[in-house]
């Protein structure tokens, strides 16, 4: 997990501030995966540790309480922020105490949006562009896997093509939204993780990504995972945050990264979104060419073959991304419908188009009792940074993006700035 405090000069906190760390660390103790990630007082986090865990009706209680004084705070974007953060942790500790609310509406509180059903007809028309861009005999998630299988990167080769990408998006993001001084990141492989790719953020402007090898890795995935966990996703935001809200503002509320509330759905939907700026869809298949001659992918050598592959897995990327949002569905129709472990899993590969292997990997993801209401932030998060983006004309849109960078921001404002 995540260091905390380092040997870097941590400000003080506010009263407000000071006790939200204390509401969330104390929430973690209670509910593993939680925290996510602190860099703040340390003497915060020691406190916490040394103390007998506390009653779930009283972390409801001091909830409450912490809620009544978020009043008080004098900026309107911090106060809303505190407000929302504070809601899902008080949905927490009520589950905590006994008395959770319905999925659906746990899910709400907790993210700040109501989670979405999607229609299957969205999915079916997303396997028929699949399928017409796979032509062939055979069922289709066969001819898919038989696909992906072409673009699997071998894993002696990984860490070559995983310095090279870091490298290139670091530049272009240094580019268009700067780089805080002193900000490094490492990057390792792992397994046995219920996730494709994972920052860990230390504080210091320093961040830990895994990324999880237990299923292929496949080259345009590769892509959009290393821009989502390090430049400009996760890595840059919680850096330029650091410098920004904790080191210059001396809102130490942001010192702590917490799973299952408000801020999740603003990081992974601008992490998603992210590669779109250091690797945008006009320039992908030429990126991809690149990257199956580093990768050295077996069936790949003839460059005329190459680009014609390149070309036809951006035309995919559309389609499939569409199809991800089943997952959504997978989950309300588990924990919400009462469906059964088959059914949900019968789900993802007849409506999602998901392999087997790969369908499994996911309900894992979906019935993990901290995931379980984590599944929405992806697809859902980033749909709404999209619009949010999007909303602005053109040759503002990298400013916008940039917001997301250093502002506390919540669903709740994306909506109401969208109108």
């Amino acid at each position: 997990m995540a260091a905390v405090g380092g040997t870097r000069q941590v400000p003080a906190p506010d009263p407000i501030a000071e006790d939200y760390l204390l509401l969330g660390l104390r929430l973690g103790q209670r509910i593993p995966g939680l925290v996510d990630g602190y860099f703040g007082p340390a003497a915060i986090k020691a406190r916490v540790d040394t103390e007998q865990f506390p009653a779930a009706a009283r972390l409801r209680e001091d909830a409450a309480a912490l809620t009544a004084r978020i009043g008080m705070v004098a900026e309107p974007e911090r106060r809303d922020w505190l407000i929302a953060q504070v809601r899902a942790l008080a949905a927490h500790a009520r589950a905590l105490d006994g008395e959770p609310l319905p999925y659906t509406d746990h899910v709400a509180l907790c993210l700040g949006f109501e989670p979405p059903c999607h229609d299957d007809d969205r999915f079916r028309g997303a396997l028929a562009a699949v399928d017409a861009l796979l032509p062939g005999a055979g069922p289709l998630h066969e001819r898919l896997a038989a696909w992906d299988r072409r673009l699997e990167i071998p894993l002696d080769r990984l860490p070559d093509v995983m310095d090279w990408l870091v490298a290139r998006f670091r530049e272009r993001a240094h580019r268009d939204f700067g780089l805080p001084e002193g900000e490094d990141l490492r990057v390792s492989l792992v397994t046995g993780q219920p996730w494709s790719g994972y920052n860990w953020y230390d504080g210091g402007r320093r961040s830990r990504v895994d990324v999880n090898t237990d299923l292929p890795v496949r080259a345009p995935d590769f892509i959009t995972m290393i821009g989502h966990e390090t430049y400009p996703g996760h890595h840059l935001e919680h850096a330029w945050k650091e410098a920004d809200l904790v080191d210059r503002q001396g809102r130490l509320e942001s010192s702590l990264l917490l799973i299952n509330t408000p801020e999740c759905p603003i990081s992974e939907g601008l992490a998603d979104l992210g590669p779109s700026f250091v690797a945008p869809l006009d320039e992908r298949a030429e990126l991809l060419f690149e990257l199956f001659e580093r990768a050295g992918l077996a069936g790949l050598a003839d460059p005329a073959d190459a680009r014609e592959t390149a070309e036809r897995a951006v035309a995919l990327e559309g389609p499939r991304h569409r199809l991800a949002a089943s997952r959504g569905n997978a989950a309300l129709m588990r924990h919400a419908d009462g469906a059964s472990h088959d059914e949900v899993l019968a789900y993802l590969q007849d409506v999602g188009g998901y392999a087997p292997k790969v369908a499994a990997k996911l309900l894992e993801f979906i019935e993990h009792p901290l995931w379980r209401t984590y599944v929405f932030v992806y697809n859902e998060g980033e749909a709404l940074v999209r619009r949010w983006v999007e909303a602005a004309p053109a040759p503002e849109r990298v400013a916008r993006f940039g917001r997301l960078l250093h502002e506390q921001i919540t669903p709740g404002r994306l909506l109401a700035e969208l109108g």
